[in-house]
Order: C-alpha cells, then sequence, then structure tokens
C-alpha cells in the first residue's frame, strides 16, 4: 500500500463504528433521493454516523454508469433515468422495497463483494421464515427464487462509502419488467412476495427486514429515526 494510501486508510479507520441510523422516507422520486445520496456522500468526514434509508419509488427505470440503451425496450410514460451506479437497467416502483446502505465500507473493514453477499443474505435470511428458498449468483448480483429474481443489487462506492442498494419486490405491479430486460438479461422472470403468497406491504417489510439486514452486516442494532 502506498504511503499516501495507508495515511488515508488510518485517518478513515479513526472514525467511530456506531450503530446505523435507520430512515424510513416513504413514496420518494427517483431522483432527489439519488442527488441527497451524493451530497451526504460528497460532505461526509471519517466520523460521520452511517445511514441506511428504506423507501419505495414511483415508476422509473433507472440505467447504471455503462448499462446499454437497448435494454430499454418499450418505456412508454415510465421515465427513464441514467444514474451513476453498476449494472444495467431495473425498475423501481409503487411495492417494491428499496434500501439504500449510506455507508463508509473502509469503517467496515468490507470490499464491493463482501458488501452484495451482506445485501442478498439479508434477504435470503428473511424469506426463510415463510419456507422460501432463494439463493444469490455470483455472475449476475441479486436473489433468486427458482431462477426468478426477487431482488436487484446496484451499487456505487465514493470517496470509500457506498450508496445506492437493493431493489426488494414485495407487491408490485410487475408488468414494467417486461418492458426491459431486467439487468440486462433477455427473458429474465422477475418476481415478488405476493406471487410467492407473503401478505405483507412495503412499510411493514422494511420495518421486520432492518434487523435480518443489520445481522448480516455484522452490527447488534440501528436506530430508526
Amino acid at each position: 500500500m502506498a504511503a499516501t494510501d495507508l495515511a488515508s486508510h488510518e485517518d478513515a479507520c479513526r472514525g467511530t463504528r456506531r450503530s446505523p441510523l435507520l430512515k424510513w422516507l416513504g413514496r420518494v422520486e427517483y431522483e432527489p433521493t439519488w442527488r441527497s445520496m451524493q451530497r451526504l456522500t460528497d460532505q461526509r468526514d471519517t466520523e460521520t454516523r452511517d445511514e441506511i434509508w428504506f423507501l419505495e419509488h414511483p415508476p422509473v427505470f433507472t440505467l447504471g454508469l455503462n448499462a446499454s440503451r437497448e435494454h430499454v425496450l418499450a418505456p412508454a410514460d415510465i421515465p427513464v433515468v441514467q444514474i451513476d451506479r453498476g449494472g444495467q437497467v431495473t425498475y423501481h416502483g409503487p411495492g417494491q422495497l428499496v434500501v439504500y446502505p449510506l455507508i463508509d465500507v473502509r469503517r467496515f473493514g468490507i470490499g464491493v463483494r463482501q458488501l452484495v453477499m451482506s445485501l442478498e443474505n439479508a434477504v435470503i435470511s428473511f424469506v426463510a421464515q415463510w419456507g422460501i428458498v432463494a439463493s444469490g449468483r455470483r455472475d449476475a448480483p441479486g436473489v433468486y427464487v427458482d431462477g426468478r429474481k426477487l431482488a436487484s443489487i446496484g451499487l456505487r462506492i465514493r470517496r470509500g462509502c457506498t450508496y445506492h442498494g437493493l431493489a426488494f419486490n414485495i407487491a408490485m405491479d410487475l408488468e414494467p419488467f417486461r418492458r426491459i430486460n431486467p439487468c440486462g438479461f433477455r427473458g429474465l422472470e422477475v418476481i415478488d412476495l405476493k406471487t410467492l403468497g407473503v401478505d405483507t406491504d412495503v412499510h411493514t417489510a422494511a420495518r421486520a427486514f432492518a434487523p435480518h439486514l443489520l445481522r448480516a452486516l455484522g452490527l447488534q442494532d440501528g436506530e430508526w429515526e
């Protein structure tokens, strides 16, 4: 490790690792929320408390930084927004739990792959209580049930901190997924918890999902704002 990198790492590690602040934002527009994540990431320092945002968005298709628009087949009246996460195209809409972990990964001592696996494992653990067997895929991050995608993951790391995150289908209109090649995969079937026989809503799911996510991240607890 270069001397400047080592000094930067040591400075980052001086920050206190506290339990994150958990925020339920409700249904919020996509672009202002994205810009808020960027601002927090740019303004934070080694003492800034980590946050995890739980929310849902109105209908929107989002394209990753290097995504191809050929995977957007027929957006019709749903807006398409090019953003700065990894991955291809996905859909956000009512009935989908979106989770944005705004955390300092240097403080956690983890890399991108480990963070992705933590998000996947949280979903896998959460749905197991209903006897649903889910799994992740190394070649296509996310959570799958019998080959059908239940949750998508797309992250950005800037200044050693993450934003963007997890989109977990709870009880939603799945039709818009047929207007795209989800995550760049032609013919990939997408599913939600409702289709799998689980009756819950996004807010209830967020509260119940949070402990699974905290455990997957190696944390004891978090504080709801």
